[in-house]
């Protein structure tokens, strides 16, 4: 059956199974492979996106839950790398394998667009959820503390979430 969404931006229709997971039709129908596959359970937060500008497992969405829905991906974020958490994650040197780390990302960047100052508690709700087999957590909070500074310095003019859509949470 034909689905239609609106990823990055993009109206997109594919035709595939309705119980297909997103995450198959970002990563093998549409080629788009900053999602990354982790778990297949929604445990580990590595396939996290944003459905109507919230966070969603996109390895236990759905294709038909997903349908004529606004779908933000790592590669929607800021398509030059400008955004304030993904510099705030190079200056920090958040990664180490980096497997996880779109999934952090989005993630953060749906707590950012809901409190543009978090605190720790904050973050750590939010990233709950979201696993780190590096375990970098104290990283990607500062991280998350940086961007949230970045965003809010007088003339930044650096979102603090992606458009269309943004959303998170998980660690």
């Amino acid at each position: 059956m034909p689905y239609t969404l609106n990823i990055n931006g993009k109206s997109v229709s594919v035709d595939v199974p309705g119980a297909m997971p997103l995450l198959w039709v970002l990563r093998d129908e549409l080629d788009m492979c900053g999602t990354k596959f982790g778990c297949g359970a929604g445990q580990c937060g590595a396939c996290t996106v944003h459905v109507n500008g919230a966070p969603a497992r996109a390895c236990i969405t759905p294709i038909s839950a997903a349908n004529g829905k606004n779908i933000t991906t790592i590669e929607g974020l800021s398509p030059d790398g400008t955004h304030p958490l993904q510099l705030a994650w190079q200056e920090i040197d958040v990664p180490q394998c980096g497997y996880c780390q779109a999934g952090q990302i989005m993630s953060a960047a749906a707590l950012l667009s809901k409190k543009p100052n978090p605190t720790d508690a904050d973050i750590d709700a939010a990233m709950d959820g979201n696993l780190c087999r590096c375990g970098t957590y104290l990283r990607i909070r500062a991280a998350i503390h940086k961007a949230a500074h970045m965003s809010s310095a007088p003339g930044s003019g650096k979102p603090t979430s992606a458009p269309p859509s943004s959303a998170g949470g998980g660690q």
